[in-house]
């Protein structure tokens, strides 16, 4: 439970910062609020790497069992 709650979290952040990139870039069409646009998609990218990392690492370890398409092989 306590790892579905990360994943949940995390992507609630990923979502949450390209919000936020998108309310600068709207918003905001100056220089200054570009940096905080660039700032707020690095961060996204930065969570969306770590999320799947972690998964990867989650699934390996046998910590979380993939369910769905293609999960039994022949």
């Amino acid at each position: 439970m306590l790892i579905k709650t990360l994943v949940i979290v995390a992507f609630v952040a990923i979502v949450a910062s390209l919000g936020s990139a998108l309310f600068q870039l709207v918003k905001h069409k100056d220089h200054a609020n570009s940096e905080k646009t660039l700032k707020a998609l690095t961060l996204r990218i930065g969570l969306s790497i770590a999320l799947f990392i972690f998964v990867v690492i989650a699934v390996a370890t046998g910590l979380i069992e993939p369910t769905g398409l293609g999960t039994k092989i022949h």
